[in-house]
């Protein structure tokens, strides 16, 4: 009878500590410092998957808005002058690099806009561009790449640490029973968990948002030649009508 007391009071106690909380309060300082930490970065990764899922959604969307803009047959002077001089997402600061570029040297008195050196300025300035709003829009995503793969570790390290609890309590107590290596293995087991909860999600957002981020990029190059090309007709065509009206 006596045995079957302490067994089911063992087991009430063993129950109200494996909550999450009561796991944290009964875990040593290091574990609870490890667990803090996948915590905060946790939330790190959650929050930066909010802010790049959002921010890729809206620089689509303004891109798709400007292209339908562009190619609607409108004066480019006047989307430069709307979209292009001030832009306010990364199409349009590509837009507004070559346009600008291109109007400076047009400025230049008997210049042929149809040379090699202006395209070239017109190319450059496009792809400096992108580069430098791609830079913008991958910002923090070395932090994903680095906690997918070092949380599980951190994680380990909280687990080597509750082990080396649990045996460092069997060494004082002289007793092998689950009460007494329970709470080491407890938040071992919690820190790895935490680890693989923190890791997994930012494993996953950053192959997701990699892949969007590199579409995004080849959209952006995909306009800088089409437009590219735009200009390089038009000079062309303005060279041409220059000479007929000599």
């Amino acid at each position: 009878m006596n045995t079957t007391v302490d067994a089911a009071n063992l087991a009430a106690a063993g129950a109200g500590s494996l909550s999450l909380w009561g796991l944290f309060i009964q875990a040593t300082l290091v574990v609870k410092l490890v667990m803090v930490a996948l915590v905060l970065c946790s939330c790190w990764v959650w929050a930066l998957i909010f802010d790049k899922t959002t921010t890729l959604r809206r620089v689509n969307r303004q891109a798709s808005f400007f292209e339908d803009q562009f190619w609607s047959g409108g004066s480019l002077d006047e989307l430069y002058e709307a979209e292009g001089a001030k832009p306010t997402h990364p199409i349009a600061a590509v837009f507004g690099a070559a346009m600008g570029e291109w109007r400076r040297s047009a400025r230049i008195p008997g210049i042929d806009l149809s040379r090699a050196s202006v395209q070239e300025r017109v190319d450059r300035a496009m792809q400096i561009t992108i580069t430098r709003e791609m830079e913008r829009l991958e910002r923090w995503m070395i932090f994903l790449a680095t906690i997918g793969p070092v949380a599980p570790f951190i994680g380990l390290f909280g687990t080597v640490w509750g082990i080396m609890h649990a045996f460092g309590s069997i060494a004082a107590m002289h007793n092998t029973s689950l009460s007494v290596v329970a709470p080491g293995i407890s938040e071992a087991l919690f820190a790895t968990a935490i680890g693989l909860v923190t890791a997994i999600p930012a494993v996953v957002a950053y192959n997701v948002i990699s892949n969007r981020l590199t579409l995004f990029a080849d959209r952006l190059d995909a306009f800088g030649i089409e437009f590219s090309a735009i200009l390089s007709r038009q000079s062309e065509e303005r060279e041409e009508r220059q000479e007929s009206k000599e």
